[in-house]
């Protein structure tokens, strides 16, 4: 995802997911291992293609937590100043949102990020409660306000 190629990073996302393993019958009976679980490694090697091996790892699903948001999703928290937003996501994305919430438990920000060209990376404008956002080769930079409220933040590719 760092070097732009989203639909590739979101691919592998995708295949790493126990989810993807556990949506048939057929899939949980080659991955054997709970659906919800994140495993350290997926066979590759006959007989056991498709089987999850080193489960219940939490190591292994906040990397892939972290991955996801950031790496992929492009949401950092740069600073304790604000929040910089540069998405490497799939070209077959049309959107995708992100509900964050600070560390205060009360402020949050709906971020939705509109894809209606098909890229997979690069922030062509962004807006905060409406007001243009800079924008630059790192992505869009938000403030954060602690106030308590909602804010939408609006970010195109």
């Amino acid at each position: 995802a760092e070097l732009g190629q989203g639909t590739r990073a979101c691919q592998l996302l995708k295949m790493l997911s126990p989810v993807s393993h556990g949506d048939s019958s057929q899939a949980v009976d080659i991955y054997k291992s709970e659906p919800y679980v994140v495993a350290a490694d997926v066979y590759g090697y006959a007989p056991h293609v498709g089987r999850a091996g080193w489960t219940w790892y939490t190591g292994s699903a906040g990397w892939m937590f972290r991955v996801a948001v950031e790496s992929v999703l492009g949401l950092h928290l740069e600073q304790g100043t604000h929040l910089r937003i540069d998405p490497s996501i799939s070209s077959d994305w049309p959107e995708c949102k992100i509900r964050y919430r600070l560390d205060d438990s009360l402020t949050i920000y709906e971020i939705l990020i509109r894809n209606p060209q098909g890229h997979e990376h690069g922030v062509k404008t962004a807006s905060f409660d409406g007001k243009e956002l800079m924008v630059d080769s790192t992505g869009a930079h938000v403030p954060i306000a602690r106030d308590g409220r909602t804010h939408l933040v609006v970010v195109e590719l």
